[in-house]
């Protein structure tokens, strides 16, 4: 293929599932691959299995690639100088084919019922013959006798011609190198069937074509199809395109990643509160690298110097761990303002502990809390149980272990809490630095142990013997919070003394 020829690549999911991790990497590569080279990338649905195929299913694919951010050149809702986009939209054009095929004399009719050929193959076993595919009983049938047949209403199925003086089948795979294939085992394979739908290899070959997609990058299962489908190019005299097949993507354990590894599909991931952009990054090291060395990958970043050559032929194990740390890492990066518009608030609105348009009528106390929680948080709906004891009022629940160790195991607790209310009550300012300063006057002042201390005003202002930077929480509390939380605390220590 000319190096001149713009690059075109496709995605094409069957929409009998959710997507699944390894078909989302498989996206992405396409994606990248047609960004980093200026080139198209296209989305075709594969939707050929009327049993399993389903107008939901596809929903959720998109759904999914809008999520992972990888956005289409042409396709659904898109549209483009090649659609439909579906294949069940393109029939005529697979039937047109496969007519040109039979006129041409490149396919025929084959009549052989289900009996006649497991007779065959059962013959050919018994001769211990090397091939015991299909034997070609209706190859050389006259055509005239074939439109009898077929005008007198015999099911048949259409099968193209493999030349029998067909050499090796040899593809020069990007990702692994130089692969051949003996074309004498192949036969004659089924391009349509006996109920008119036309079969996978003979559909994908014709949409590529047509789609003029440049090349194909797809996951290694679809190896031992590859020989077909250059049998069908040939036989349509369309161009072959060049192959990437990138290799298929592991569990821990080793086995091919699956349901039982936990969580395999984009949906569930996105649902869980991961990052797209960390999702889409930790996807892509899955099979390529940039350097050998670079963990973090912007997208812009992938979709600038993504290459085919820096693809692996050699199998990646999903590392859920792995997973979290790049998550974690793009956290991190967000700015404080970031992380609470587009982290804090969507997880507290949607655990009902905020309503909509929180960030724009508080940003400054959003910020303040994301500068807290961002470096606690792995996972979006972290955020929740970390920042739940702001909510709970101004007398929260006080949990039974903050309650014995850090109030009641303590015989001063009380008066240090008198003191502590007393000094934020009289503060003229009431933010986290001069809260801090406040505090570390009492405990001085009053001489108590540090840890003591501070583990009987936290667990008074949150209930809990674990919270973020306390000066900080207090902050967030509000003045009017923080000291009727003591006063909660000082009843509850009273009457758990009486």
């Amino acid at each position: 293929m000319s190096t001149s020829t713009p690059v075109r690549v496709r995605f094409a999911p069957s929409p009998t599932g959710k997507l699944h991790v390894g078909g989302a990497r498989t996206a992405i590569y396409n994606w990248a691959f047609a960004r980093a080279n200026g080139g198209a990338f296209i989305l075709r649905i594969d939707d050929t299995d009327p049993t399993r195929s389903t107008d939901e299913n596809e929903q959720i694919i998109l759904r999914a690639m809008r999520w992972l951010g990888l956005d289409w050149d042409e396709g659904p809702g898109v549209g483009g100088p090649c659609g439909p986009y579906k294949q069940t939209e393109r029939i005529a054009i697979y039937r047109e084919a496969a007519q040109k095929l039979m006129d041409e004399g490149k396919a025929y009719a084959c009549f052989c019922t289900p009996e006649q050929l497991e007779a065959d193959r059962e013959a050919a076993k018994a001769r211990k013959d090397s091939f015991q595919g299909y034997q070609g009983r209706c190859r050389d049938l006259d055509p005239a006798e074939a439109q009898r047949r077929i005008d007198a209403g015999e099911p048949y199925v259409i099968r193209i011609k493999v030349p029998r003086d067909r050499g090796d089948v040899v593809v020069e795979d990007a990702v692994h190198g130089e692969v051949t294939f003996n074309a004498k085992e192949l036969d004659d394979f089924v391009i349509v069937r006996s109920d008119g739908t036309p079969t996978y290899n003979f559909t994908t070959v014709v949409d590529d074509a047509l789609m003029g997609i440049t090349h194909v990058i797809r996951g290694d299962d679809h190896l031992s199809n590859t020989p077909r489908q250059v049998i069908v190019y040939e036989a349509l005299g369309y161009p072959v395109p060049e192959f990437a097949h990138i290799s298929m993507i592991l569990g821990p354990d080793g086995k091919k990643l699956s349901k039982r590894h936990g969580a395999t599909s984009v949906e569930e991931y996105r649902d869980a509160g991961y990052d797209s952009e960390a999702f889409v990054n930790y996807l892509a090291l899955l099979g390529w690298a940039l350097d050998g060395e670079t963990t973090i990958v912007p997208r812009e970043v992938l979709a600038r110097e993504f290459s085919l050559d820096h693809v692996s032929k050699n199998p990646s194990t999903f590392d859920p761990k792995k997973l979290d740390w790049v998550n974690q890492q793009y956290l991190q990066a967000m700015t404080d303002e970031e992380f609470a518009e587009r982290v804090l608030a969507p997880q507290l609105l949607a655990a009902g502990l905020e309503d909509r348009g929180c960030f724009e009528a508080r940003p400054e106390w959003f910020c303040t809390l994301a500068s807290v929680l961002k470096p606690r948080t792995t996972l979006a709906p972290d955020v929740v149980g970390l920042a739940r004891f702001l909510y709970e009022g101004p007398a929260p629940q006080i949990d039974e272990k903050a309650m014995k160790k850090a109030l009641l195991k303590e015989d001063d607790a009380s008066q240090w809490l008198c003191a502590a209310r007393a000094a934020l009550n009289d503060l003229e300012h009431f933010d986290a630095s001069s809260i801090d300063d406040a505090l570390t006057r009492v405990q001085e002042e009053t001489g108590a142990n540090k840890r003591k201390f501070y583990g009987a005003v936290r667990a008074a202002e949150t209930g809990s013997l674990v919270s973020p930077p306390l000066g900080v929480s207090i902050e967030l509390l509000g003045r009017a919070y923080a000291l009727a939380r003591i006063d909660n605390a000082l009843e509850k220590v009273a009457d758990a003394r009486a």
